[in-house]
C-alpha cells in the first residue's frame, strides 16, 4: 500500500471526528485523533471479522447438514463417516462468501494502515495527514466556499458527511499542499467515495473536483 492512499484514508476517519473548534486544535490535538482514528479502524475491523466468522460458520452449518441429509448418507450406519456429495451453487452461499471477502479486503487495508501509521519508519503517512489537519484549520472557510460554489445549489450543510469529507481532502491535496499529480488526488478521492459512501458521489465529487481543478488552473 503506498503512504499516501493509507493518509488520505486515515485523514477521512479523521476529519469525522472534528468538530467546529477546528481552529483551537493544535498539533498534539491531531497527533491523538489520529491515534484515536488508528483505534476507530482496527475496532471495526475485529467487529467485522467476527461477522464474517458468524458467516463462515452458517455456510459450514449449512453444507455439514446438505451433506448429511443425502440420500447416500442417510442410507449408512450411523458412526460411519459421511462420503463427500456435490453442492449447488446458491445465490445465498455466494452472498455470504461475497459479505466475508469484502470483510477480509478492509480489514487487511485498516491493518496496513494501522500499520503505516506506528511504525517509525512510516511516520511520514503521520506527518501527511497532519498536513491535511493543518491545511483545514487554515483553510476551511476557503474550502467550504469552493463545495458550496461547485455543488449545484446544494446547501453545503445539507451534502452527505462523508462526501464533503473526501471533498475537503482532495480539495487540500490540489490547492493548498500540491504534493500529489492532480489525477492522482481525484482517483484516490473517488476510491474513498466508491468504499465509504453512496452509489452516486463519486459521480458529484467528479464533477465537483473537475470544476475545482478548471477554476483554479490545476495541472
Amino acid at each position: 500500500m503506498q503512504a499516501r492512499r493509507a493518509s488520505r484514508e486515515l485523514a477521512l476517519i479523521l476529519f469525522s471526528q472534528f468538530d467546529k473548534k477546528i481552529v483551537e486544535y493544535s498539533d498534539k490535538d491531531f497527533e491523538d485523533i489520529i491515534l484515536k482514528s488508528i483505534r476507530v479502524l482496527t475496532n471495526n475491523s475485529t467487529d467485522e471479522l467476527k461477522t464474517a466468522v458468524g458467516s463462515l460458520i452458517d455456510i459450514k452449518d449449512f453444507i455439514e447438514t446438505y451433506e448429511a441429509d443425502d440420500p447416500s448418507n442417510l442410507e449408512r450406519p450411523i458412526g460411519v463417516k459421511n462420503k463427500p456429495v456435490q453442492i449447488p451453487t446458491t445465490a445465498d452461499m455466494i452472498e455470504k462468501i461475497d459479505t466475508i471477502l469484502d470483510v477480509v479486503e478492509k480489514t487487511v487495508f485498516a491493518l496496513e494502515i494501522a500499520e503505516f501509521a506506528v511504525l517509525e519508519s512510516q511516520s511520514d503517512v503521520q506527518d501527511y495527514v497532519v498536513k491535511i489537519a493543518k491545511a483545514f484549520k487554515a483553510h476551511y472557510a476557503e474550502i467550504d466556499e469552493q463545495i458550496q460554489k461547485f455543488s449545484k445549489g446544494w446547501d453545503i450543510n445539507r451534502l452527505v458527511k462523508i462526501d464533503k469529507d473526501v471533498l475537503r481532502i482532495a480539495i487540500i491535496e490540489l490547492l493548498y499542499i500540491k504534493e500529489a499529480p492532480m489525477k492522482v488526488v481525484v482517483d484516490e478521492a473517488l476510491e474513498l467515495a466508491k468504499k465509504y459512501s453512496t452509489d452516486d458521489s463519486s459521480a458529484f465529487i467528479n464533477g465537483v473536483l473537475a470544476k475545482v481543478v478548471i477554476e483554479n488552473g490545476v495541472k
